[in-house]
């Protein structure tokens, strides 16, 4: 798996499910090892942020950019596991850490009301002014029983959103 040109094996197939959880069938696998061959033009064996963009859907995303900084390099051990969050055999608790992920953009395992307000403004644009977006996210906290002094860790994240029935699934086409 060294070079992105290399065929996979079954012992690689096989690692590459232990490392997702075994969230993709060993068809899925390979599918996502042709797309990631793709993108990786170059064949380095990683996918870099240009090749990234390089996907209409990826550069439509508002969060396009946050998304890169947790994509950027990686191996397709690591773009699988990465994806694996979107698996419809995904935990709650596994689509919920990547979301708090997105909104940890420091890495400092917490989240602050600036750091929530930043994706929030990515996300609604010009739809909402700065303060329809910080009235907004000032209520839904205080509901959820926190203040806009407090920073959010992923148990709180996990207790917020854990009732919530998060949806984030994406089928891998299997030809």
């Amino acid at each position: 798996m060294g070079s992105a040109s290399s065929m996979l094996t079954q012992y690689d197939i096989e690692e590459v499910q232990e490392h997702c959880n075994h969230l993709f069938s060993q068809q899925e696998i390979v599918c996502l090892y042709e797309r990631f061959c793709q993108l990786d033009r170059n064949a380095k064996g990683f996918i870099s942020s240009d090749e990234f963009l390089s996907i209409p859907e990826f550069v439509m995303n508002p969060i396009s950019q946050r998304l890169l900084k947790m994509v950027d390099g990686l191996n397709f051990k690591d773009f699988v596991a990465f994806l694996s969050a979107f698996s419809t055999k995904a935990s709650a608790h596994q689509k919920i850490e990547l979301i708090f992920r997105v909104y940890d953009s420091d890495h400092n395992g917490k989240v602050s009301f600036k750091d929530i307000l930043e994706v929030l403004k990515d996300l609604s644009g010009s739809f909402m002014s700065d303060e329809q977006r910080e009235e907004v996210l000032s209520q839904v906290l205080k509901e959820a029983g926190y203040s806009k002094d407090c920073y959010l860790t992923l148990d709180d994240f996990i207790k917020v959103l854990g009732q919530s029935g998060v949806k984030m699934d994406v089928e891998v086409p299997v030809d």
